[in-house]
């Protein structure tokens, strides 16, 4: 087969909702149930200190200073426990926590401890140790290794809408994917990035580029700007952002509501690369946080009666920056947030081996330390929502991995 560079289609539809058709396991049948699982992959390295704060530790407020989530003010943070509290776009996530249906796992990160997006969905999405040439998911794997019984007639077949794959859903099992006919408006980053690779391969195209982003520097500069920008996002853009996540996670849900469609499916979300002017309650990263919250309300409500069986994992490459940077951003750091939502789960708790944000408890003096392998998280979902054996955990869904143990209690 011939590689080739992606087209400017590829690149917008990679971002596309992607089923794998499942078998239910035997063991699930034998108890009555009919488990769903959905991971969500958050593209760009996510802030798990702005998402999820932690406003009970001492050197909170002296680390993130007047950028730090607080209880107190108008748009104060929504309490959690003594330790932790919630970003204020999120109250959906908020409502499901007070319900029992949602976890947060935090200071969690998969073992790569560099700062490379691509080596760090790599790992994210293989499920292996480090970043390598692999060209199947963990989350296929999951199912190529699940006993159980046939129930979909088309399990045999696949088809896709836009070439590009994403990593987690890849291998021997079919796939069915779906992408909406709403795309999502292109980041900043976004555009940097295809600026950089038709510079390579369409030369035309990259200077027409350049013109593009010159002139809205220049409507910019010049106060020619229609419409306020929160971090990158127009209103507008924040607008269709949040259409965007909510049909898709939406789509999603109602596929794996049917009774007889899929049971696994995994989708992703780009943008969450905050290098500068972050904006943690009125800008870019809380209108992402509100979209995904949106994206979440979504699900439940097109889950109807399934959403008691069901599990969604809402997962990142790597955290960001303790600190905030000269540009009111975050670099590229270690340890994040892991969230989970769904009627199956053992919900309204905060886990965390916290690491505390003191300077000299940091990883490598500026990220927030990681004491969970999201490797335990992912296992202890597939092993009591799914049932897939230790074996296959430990050396096919995540291969050479016996030493990271199943999280377990998280499902109900």
């Amino acid at each position: 087969m011939m590689l080739h560079a992606p087209t400017r289609r590829e690149l917008l539809l990679a971002s596309g909702v992607l089923f794998a058709w499942s078998q239910v396991p035997k063991i699930a049948r034998a108890e009555g149930r009919d488990p769903r699982f959905l991971t969500i992959v958050l593209r760009g390295a996510l802030d798990g200190l702005a998402a999820v704060a932690p406003i009970g530790d001492p050197d909170w407020l002296r680390l993130r200073g007047d950028k730090a989530l607080r209880l107190e003010g108008e748009n104060g943070a929504l309490r959690l426990d003594d330790l932790f509290a919630l970003n204020p776009a999120m109250p959906n996530l908020h409502r499901l926590y007070a319900a029992g249906q949602a976890t947060i796992v935090h200071a969690v990160a998969t073992p790569y401890r560099e700062r490379s997006h691509f080596d760090g969905q790599d790992v994210l999405e293989s499920g292996l140790a480090r970043p390598g040439a692999v060209d199947t998911g963990w989350l296929n794997r999951a199912l190529a290794v699940m006993p159980g019984e046939g129930r979909v007639a088309q399990k045999s077949q696949a088809f896709a809408v836009g070439p590009v794959t994403p990593l987690v859903v890849r291998g021997p099992a079919p796939i069915l994917s779906w992408t909406p006919p709403r795309l999502p408006p292109a980041s900043d980053d976004t555009m940097m990035r295809l600026l950089d690779l038709y510079r390579h391969t369409d030369p035309a195209l990259a200077r027409a580029l350049e013109e593009r982003i010159g002139l809205a520097a220049i409507a910019r500069a010049g106060g020619m700007q229609n419409e306020p920008v929160q971090g990158g996002l127009g209103r507008g853009g924040a607008a269709q952002v949040r259409a965007y996540f909510a049909e898709a996670a939406g789509a999603a849900a109602k596929f794996l509501a049917r009774p007889d469609g899929p049971r696994v499916g995994a989708l992703a979300f780009d943008g969450w690369d905050t290098h500068a002017q972050e904006g943690v309650l009125d800008g870019r990263l809380a209108a992402l946080l509100g979209a995904l919250d949106g994206a979440i309300a979504a699900i439940e409500k097109e889950m109807g009666d399934a959403w008691r069986q069901t599990v969604v994992a809402m997962v990142t490459e790597f955290g960001r920056t303790a600190r905030i940077n000269g540009t009111d951003g975050t670099d590229h750091g270690t340890a994040t947030v892991a969230l989970l939502v769904g009627g199956a789960l053992k919900g309204g708790r905060v886990i965390a081996d916290w690491p505390g944000v003191a300077e000299v408890k940091l990883f490598e003096g500026r990220d927030l330390r990681a004491t969970t392998d999201l490797r335990a998280v992912l296992k202890g979902v597939l092993k009591d929502h799914l049932r897939v054996d230790d074996a296959g955990l430990d050396s096919k869904v995540f291969p050479d991995s016996a030493d990271v143990k199943p999280m377990a209690g998280l499902v109900a």
